[in-house]
């Protein structure tokens, strides 16, 4: 992502192979068993949720992770360690990591993943035994290692991005797709909300679907953030059936006011607005197969805690 606001510097400021595009085997109707087990599959949850825990004591929170019945991990940081490191403690703690986000730029942390060291992000992932390579955010023209950057800078700067911008960032995952392909990796594109802001006649998630094959790239469909832009993510699942291969599990409180300026107030998996029984099985046909809980800070009682409450919700779920 010209370069990219990485996704704990924007957030801060604001408070192999993966698999075909073909579209997967229908799920049946909600039965007795909790869906997760139904369609076996692991819950997952993005690091980034326990990512103060993390930085303070890796393998604790790995540990953490696991007892509380997580499997699958996606890492957006490093925390100060390697990718090496990261896989020593997934080993450990018997947590598989498949997915990996790459930021656009030059990270601020330089064992961190960028598509500026392509090289390195292949090897990076064949470490971590990651299969899908992730693209956070489109780039922009700021410099992310500035000690002056404010979310009011950044937010300038995506207001000023154009139809072409979004168009050179759907160039990027293509060439970089192509890449990472050669390497038995897939590519996949994160969003937030500023993608469903409309630009001309049309928004920049619109152009990225256009402007990208879904033989080479997929998305992670972060429906939090779906959400927060006032848009339906069981309609947007159904209107791009087959694009979607993982997916971020990130609920909001009701007073989250539509916007698309990355601002949310987020709840506990389950106790915010989404609809998780009719989300779900939606994202399950329309192809998502690698479902990470996410939450964004402030937590009341720490990452892990929310971490903790998404896992009991989603486990015990029924859809």
């Amino acid at each position: 992502m010209t370069p990219t606001l990485s996704r704990r510097t924007l957030l801060a400021l604001a408070s192999s192979a993966a698999g075909s595009a073909l579209l997967p085997p229908s799920v049946s109707a909600a039965s007795d068993q909790p869906f997760f087990k139904r369609v076996k599959l692991p819950i997952g949850l993005e690091l980034y949720t326990v990512a103060k825990e993390a930085a303070a004591d890796l393998d604790g929170t790995f540990a953490r992770i696991a007892q509380i019945g997580y499997k699958e991990v996606e890492v957006s940081s490093y925390y100060g360690h390697t990718a090496a490191q990261i896989r020593a403690a997934c080993d450990r703690h018997g947590l598989l990591c498949r997915s990996m986000h790459a930021q656009g730029q030059a990270t601020r942390a330089p064992e961190d993943a960028s598509f500026t060291d392509l090289p390195k992000v292949i090897d990076d992932a064949r470490t971590l035994g990651a299969r899908y390579v992730v693209l956070p955010m489109l780039p922009l023209r700021l410099n992310f290692k500035s000690s002056t950057m404010t979310m009011q800078t950044f937010m300038d700067a995506v207001r000023s991005v154009t139809e072409d911008d979004w168009k050179a960032c759907a160039a990027l995952l293509n060439d970089k797709g192509e890449q990472l392909a050669r390497a038995g990796l897939k590519i996949a594109y994160h969003n937030h909300n500023i993608e469903f802001a409309p630009i001309g006649k049309t928004t920049p998630y619109e152009i990225l679907m256009k402007e990208t094959p879904p033989s080479l790239v997929t998305f992670e469909l972060d429906v939090g953030w779906v959400a927060s832009a006032g848009l339906d993510p069981v309609a947007l699942l159904n209107q791009y059936t087959g694009r979607f291969q993982l997916m971020h599990v990130k609920d909001l409180k009701a007073t989250t006011k539509p916007n698309y300026t990355i601002q949310t107030d987020p709840a506990d998996i389950g106790a915010g607005t989404l609809d998780w029984k009719k989300l779900l099985p939606t994202a399950y046909e329309a192809g998502v197969r690698h479902f990470l809980v996410e939450q964004e800070p402030p937590y009341a009682d720490g990452g892990l805690t929310a971490a903790e409450n998404g896992y009991r919700y989603l486990s015990q779920l029924k859809a």
